[in-house]
């Protein structure tokens, strides 16, 4: 097991290095000068090679890229060209609103996919099961940010049950930053709810063929006993997988929900330090969100070896 571990953080760290690279040599290729930005069009070439030196810009490349990759494993984000504080207070403060939307649009995705996939399985060729494959694949053809809408439109607008968009803050109480979550939480959850049950069925579908599930329906169980007692966990690792790269994808790809629900979290910082030319955080908060990826990925494979104890001798 331990060997197992040495091999997935040797990995992790390499990933992460790479990502480094990858991520500073985009930022440096994207056009637009952050300085001429925070000037404007008619200031004096002078003054923006001065703010270039106060901002480090004009240092060469690697030169930038050291500095940047010491100060990130020093806990040492960078100083914000547009807001003059810390990158880590920015992502301190948007992380609260993004993790938070994460969690509760995982927490309703894993409710509604898996009774919907495990129902798909056990009445495979049924009216039920052709019920939650068309509904799913419903789910999976409409855009995240047009359901979004329509749930503005009839929760927000005609029946007013929840806010239309802002977040209150936590120091408002759970309740109403809960109540602020919802929709953007379901805009979010309902398509990947929908692949989720797709992949439950399938894999319970082809575990439910094994051997050892027909000794049990033998022995007097139920469909539904068959599948919560012996045959859910054996289809859990195809599952695993999609629920990590679901959570990544929650944290690191709801730019576009946060910016319909005005939301202020990461993604919606990261749209607007583009649109501002502030490159260090746009450098800063993707680092975070792939170091969020890979961490993620890394947590799934140690899940693995939990529910599968023979993938250890793989690794």
């Amino acid at each position: 097991m331990q060997r197992y571990l040495l091999k997935r953080l040797v990995s992790l760290a390499t990933s992460l290095l790479v990502a480094s690279l990858v991520i500073f040599a985009v930022i440096e290729i994207v056009p637009g000068d952050p300085a001429s930005y925070m000037l404007g069009l008619n200031a004096a070439p002078e003054t923006v090679t001065a703010l270039r030196d106060q901002l480090g810009l004009n240092a060469s490349a690697p030169v930038r890229y050291l500095g940047w990759i010491t100060g990130l494993a020093q806990g040492d984000f960078g100083l914000s060209y547009t807001y003059k504080v810390p990158v880590s207070q920015l992502v301190s403060q948007r992380l609260a609103v993004s993790l938070p939307l994460a969690l509760y649009a995982l927490a309703l995705t894993t409710i509604i996919a898996f009774p919907a996939g495990m129902i798909a399985a056990a009445r495979r060729g049924k009216l039920a099961d052709g019920a939650v494959m068309g509904v799913t694949q419903l789910g999976i053809a409409l855009p995240n940010f047009w359901f979004a809408m329509l749930l503005v439109l009839a929760f927000a607008l005609h029946w007013q049950v929840f806010p239309a968009g802002g977040f209150p803050g936590w120091d408002q109480g759970v309740g109403p930053g809960l109540k602020a979550l919802t929709l953007p939480a379901f805009a979010l959850a309902l398509p990947q709810a929908a692949i989720l049950a797709r992949v439950l069925r399938s894999a319970l579908i082809e575990t439910l063929g094994q051997d050892y599930i027909r000794t049990a329906r033998a022995k007097g169980l139920s469909e539904g006993q068959t599948i919560l007692r012996h045959a859910l966990r054996n289809a859990m690792i195809p599952v695993m997988t999609i629920l990590g790269m679901q959570f990544s994808f929650l944290i690191a790809g709801a730019i576009i929900i946060e910016n319909v629900f005005y939301l202020p979290g990461l993604g919606r910082l990261i749209f607007q330090a583009i649109t501002q030319r502030d490159l260090i955080v746009v450098e800063s908060v993707v680092m975070i969100l792939v170091f969020a990826v890979i961490l993620v990925t890394f947590l799934v494979d140690l899940a693995y070896v939990v529910i599968d104890p023979r993938l250890r001798t793989k690794g």
